[in-house]
């Protein structure tokens, strides 16, 4: 059995902003992967379900971010489990929008969520760190990652959640390249090389035809004199 824990607060008023793109990753396995309804427990909202052979159980602590630990402890104490059958989602200022790490143990790099964790399970748990950009200057991060995407990123933050739940089985099954595989395939899909250029696109790159014209006579040539 796992625990695939998504980061987040809880309530209609953070549900779209940046530091809850943890609770929009699990909310994405538990919709493509009919997991069932979710239900009150251990401080959060658990939904139960399989990634192939693997039960696995998908938690949102309701804690708030800065108390997260609690929720993930009380259902690891109930169901018996160790540090490493825990995954967490979190968002992550040092890497670009879209991009997408995967790490077993380590620090908490100031992130209120980890730290929880970590003060209560320690640090020997697995994190998949989920891009959202830097605002570019520390006292502008809080502002940053509790206000909503923008529109204008809508089109990446989908792909990118179509992938964790394409890839959520192969996590699972700790194939954490396959994992990432299947969101580069979302995000930076391959281009086809038998593709054919859109008839507007062949004419705009052609290069400007030219008239060629035809040898003038002599009494043409005559005539042009007088013109």
């Amino acid at each position: 059995m796992q625990l695939f824990v998504g980061l987040g607060n809880p309530g209609a008023k953070y549900a779209q902003n940046r530091h809850n793109i943890g609770f929009m990753a699990v909310d994405r396995i538990a919709e493509d992967h009919g997991f069932g309804p979710w239900r009150s427990k251990f401080q959060g909202q658990l939904s139960e379900g399989r990634l192939g052979s693997d039960r696995v159980l998908l938690l949102k602590p309701e804690t708030f971010m800065n108390r997260s630990g609690q929720s993930v402890g009380e259902a690891m104490r109930f169901f018996k489990l160790e540090p490493g059958d825990v995954t967490v989602f979190h968002d992550e200022l040092d890497l670009a929008p879209g991009k997408v790490r995967v790490k077993q143990g380590g620090g908490h790099a100031g992130h209120n969520g980890l730290r929880s964790i970590h003060g209560t399970i320690g640090p020997e748990y697995r994190r998949v760190r989920l891009g959202i950009g830097h605002p570019g200057h520390k006292d502008a991060v809080a502002g940053y990652v509790l206000r909503d995407f923008a529109k204008a990123e809508a089109g990446w933050l989908d792909d990118l959640l179509r992938g964790i739940g394409d890839g959520a089985p192969a996590l699972a099954d700790d194939d954490s390249a396959k994992f990432l595989n299947a969101i580069a395939l979302r995000v930076n899909p391959p281009r086809s090389s038998t593709t054919k250029p859109k008839a507007a696109d062949a004419l705009a790159s052609a290069p400007e035809a030219t008239q060629e014209e035809a040898p003038r006579s002599p009494l043409q040539r005559l005539v042009d004199k007088f013109r």
